[in-house]
């Protein structure tokens, strides 16, 4: 026999549906469960492998008859280590005999895997509801909006003012100099517009006082920086935000301060002050580390206890300060955590998490810590200190790829060669599995998606037309906290970072609005708030050809089927015997982009749609035995 492709094998993965307690504590005895459908022949016996203290031990499951050609497995496991790490081990009886199967994260296989591929799951407590469930709005608070209408004066010398509609310097000595004059206070006045969208977290880029535009250099952490309004303003802004049920969180930097940070110029003038131990520097203090070699950025040395205390130990801490009211932020992101506490021979990164983590659990229990890892995150977030991560590798990435321009003339994302490498849907998929691999279920519903942030090229300038609008809808369906980054809205352009920043156009004509997309960004939001299928429903992948992607998102409540194209498309095969209910039971569900059409005929359902597109169906909740 065969081996069968990705749709029809066993499947798991570590979803509600597979794993009750999502939440569990040390010495809590699991019960997990598999379905293997019956196109893969008779499953004869199942076991769990899972590891103890680093030793394979296995579990014997039992199994209970299903349904639709499926039936399902348990094996009960107790958790031992804070990682539970495990996979399943099936022997499957055809007519060439019986032959052994491994299930683990990134799918079947008749080899042996390695343990690093293994299902994972965590064993602390949830982050609270809106953490888990909430829809991101991320905001460049000098682009955003201002409080008021005059352009800004009274700036440092190193700003350089600029009126709102002037245009943005994407490279050069200008760009971080320039001043739009957006503040804390103007975003309060567009609250209203992130709730009339859907939103439910406000992610605010540093509020700290530097010497550029995006504030990544602060100069302090004990102060708000008055150009964006000082310390009341953000009281007021959280506070605003609270009211409209919408949680604030934070930007910090915890892997290097600005040059003109007080820290650092204690530590440049006197080589024996203690701040001098805050930094890498050379032994005759003539120079020091820095981040990717810029001057400005000097790099913390986390082996110092007094940087310990006062950026992190205890409720008087950087990071506990802002947390407790009267400021009450809900949370961080953390900027470049995958650096953070590196240097060299020296690797504190793990160590520096579960500081941040306990000193926010000590002091408001239930808020969220988010990592910026650029790169494949899953190494980076393997500890018990992160909820998730700003990332690009499992989905932004090879979103760009399948939806992108032949002619995009934008950096990929740091790579060398120019413009960005086309990809099918296949590769989609298959990228996609293999870079979540390494995450628990949690946490791949924790990380944020997105189609593009402040420091990407927009995905309006990238992607093919429409294809900004499919992204927006998978960041929506597929697993993750959507992300959307102020301005994605309108369908803003930019050919990098620091030209996505550009100043909203909230007064402009709808030629500076090249796409209104806030109908559909509400719709998604209202779709995805009402149904627990495409918040933690589990993920199966269908079919996949170069131009459209097929996949299930599947829970006891409800189920969906999805299909994604990024062209017209016609006879795309789905065995009805994969589907999760009678195709007769689906409801057709309009997401207000182009869709497709489903119909069945000898046991297949062919779908052909026009694209770029998006359509989904809507099933009955999945019966379990």
């Amino acid at each position: 026999m065969q081996e069968p492709g990705p749709a029809g094998a066993p499947h798991h993965d570590g979803s509600p549906l597979y794993v009750a307690n999502q939440a569990p504590a040390l010495g809590d005895v699991l019960a997990l469960r598999l379905r293997v459908p019956a196109s893969w022949g008779t499953a004869v016996r199942v076991f769990l492998r899972s590891l103890r203290d680093g030793e394979a031990h296995y579990d014997e499951a039992g199994s209970s008859p299903g349904d639709a050609g499926w039936s399902w497995w348990e094996a009960q496991v107790r958790a031992v280590n804070p990682a539970l790490r495990y996979r399943f081990l099936l022997e499957v009886a055809d007519g060439d005999g019986t032959r052994w199967m491994w299930l683990n994260a990134r799918g079947a296989s008749s080899r042996d895997t390695p343990d690093r591929d293994d299902f994972r799951i965590d064993c602390r407590p949830a982050p609270a509801d809106w953490a888990r469930n909430g829809v991101v709005y991320q905001v460049f608070p000098d682009r955003f909006a201002r409080s008021g209408p005059r352009k800004p004066d009274g700036l440092p010398g190193w700003a350089v003012a600029c009126a709102w509609n002037d245009p943005v310097e994407p490279r050069g000595e200008l760009t971080p100099r320039q001043i739009y004059g957006g503040d804390l206070d103007g975003i309060i006045g567009k609250l209203d517009h992130l709730v009339a969208l859907g939103v439910t977290v406000l992610y605010v880029t540093p509020f700290f006082p530097a010497r550029s535009n995006h504030r990544y250099d602060a100069t302090t952490f004990d102060v708000v920086d008055p150009l964006l309004g000082g310390d009341d303003a953000l009281v007021r802004l959280v506070r605003a935000a609270h009211a409209r049920n919408i949680s604030v969180i934070g930007d910090l930097t915890a892997n290097h301060t600005g040059d003109a940070h007080e820290w650092f110029l204690t530590a440049l003038a006197d080589p024996t002050s203690v701040e001098a131990g805050f930094y890498y520097f050379t032994e005759d203090h003539t120079d020091y580390a820095c981040w990717f070699g810029v001057p400005s950025l000097p790099k913390l040395d986390w082996a110092s206890p007094e940087l310990r205390r006062r950026f992190v130990e205890g409720p008087d801490s950087v990071v506990a300060r802002w947390l407790l009211p009267p400021f009450s932020l809900d949370g961080w992101r953390i900027d470049v955590a995958n650096m953070t506490g590196r240097h060299g021979d020296v690797d504190l990164n793990t160590e520096v998490a579960h500081l941040i983590r306990a000193t926010m659990d000590a002091v408001r229990p239930g808020l969220i810590l988010l990592a910026e890892s650029t790169g494949d995150a899953t190494e980076n977030l393997a500890g018990q200190a992160w909820d998730g991560a700003m990332t690009y590798s499992n989905l932004t990435r090879p979103l760009w790829q399948w939806l992108a321009r032949g002619d995009a003339a934008v950096n990929f994302f740091g790579t060398p060669l120019p413009g960005v490498p086309r990809i099918g849907g296949g590769d989609v998929v298959a990228t996609h599995v293999a870079l979540s691999a390494g995450f628990s279920w949690r946490m791949r519903t924790q990380n944020m998606s997105a189609l593009n942030t402040h420091d990407t090229a927009r995905a309006g300038t990238v992607m093919i037309d429409g294809g900004p609008a499919v992204g927006i809808v998978l960041i929506f369906l597929l697993p993750g906290l959507p992300t959307l980054f102020a301005g994605d809205e309108f369908g803003l352009r930019g050919v990098n970072g620091e030209d996505s920043r550009a100043p909203m156009p909230w007064d402009a004509s709808a030629a500076d609005r090249p796409d209104d997309l806030r109908p559909l960004i509400a719709a998604l939001s209202v779709l995805r708030a009402g149904s627990p299928a495409l918040r933690e429903g589990a993920v199966r992948w269908l079919a996949a050809t170069d131009d459209v992607i097929v996949l299930a998102r599947e829970h006891e409540q409800e189920c969906f089927v999805i299909a994604a194209a990024r062209a017209d498309y016609d006879g795309v095969p789905v065995p009805l015997n994969l589907l999760p209910g009678p195709w007769a039971d689906a409801e057709q569900v309009f997401l207000g982009v182009p869709g497709a059409k489903g119909l069945p005929e000898d046991g297949v359902l062919v779908l052909s749609g026009q694209g770029p597109g998006v359509q989904a169906w809507r099933f009955p909740g999945l019966r379990l035995p």
